[in-house]
């Protein structure tokens, strides 16, 4: 528990920010998660393995491999594959590709290709489920059985959940982190907000920091 404490911190201080941002669902939010910050990081990656296969362990799914749709699955599937082979129980991995390879062999799935295998999804944020309904569906087209799908973050919005719960069934769907525990622990250890009215050196939103120079949320150092 101690590694998926330090996780979320990482989670809250390199990937979280506060803003206005468009997300690639097509709507806007006042803040946005890129888990790639984290994942991509040696120190993130490390904490990433070890959290998602504890969870794969403690759900019981016996899995022969991990994968999920590129590109945020990518750093989670290696991670996690690499940890469980220093544990001495390799879960091999598999990348989907958003579409079939248009040359060569012609293939949708990478990597792990043994049938019949037992399979968990994973994914890094999710906020419709489209890129990890997108996986489920490739995986089973493909004979693999699923058995788990997990996310390291839901953003509890847009029909998310109910979505992947749909896609994955009988398989369960489990995130290791809510957006909004993400956020209380950004919140939490942010710097303090000015007494004074200051902006932002770059922009004009409401400065939160003043080392180095005025910054916003946004575009704090």
């Amino acid at each position: 528990m101690n590694g998926r404490i330090q996780l979320l911190a990482m989670l809250a201080e390199k990937s979280f920010r506060l803003g206005q941002f468009k997300l690639s669902s097509g709507g806007t939010s006042d803040y946005y998660i890129d888990c790639r910050l984290t994942t991509l990081d040696a120190d993130g990656a490390h904490l990433t393995g070890q959290a998602v296969l504890q969870e794969i362990e403690c759900q019981g799914w016996k899995a022969d491999a991990i994968g999920g749709l590129t590109m945020g699955a990518d750093p989670i599937v290696v991670a996690t594959s690499v940890i469980s082979a220093q544990q001495g129980n390799p879960i091999h991995g598999f990348l989907v590709r958003k579409a079939e390879k248009a040359h060569g062999t012609g293939q949708r799935i990478e990597g792990f290709r043994r049938k019949p295998a037992r399979v968990v999804i994973v994914d890094d944020v999710c906020t419709t489920g489209a890129s990890t309904v997108q996986a489920i569906e490739a995986a089973r087209e493909f004979g693999f059985e699923v058995v788990g799908v997990l996310c390291l973050v839901e953003r509890e919005e847009a029909g998310g959940r109910a979505n992947v719960e749909r896609a994955a069934s009988p398989a369960r769907f489990f995130a290791l982190f809510t957006a909004s525990v993400v956020r209380a622990e950004h919140v939490k250890n942010a710097p303090p907000t000015f007494a004074v009215s200051a902006k932002c050196d770059v922009c004009d939103r409401p400065a939160v920091t003043n080392v180095a120079g005025n910054r916003c949320e946004v575009h704090r150092p």
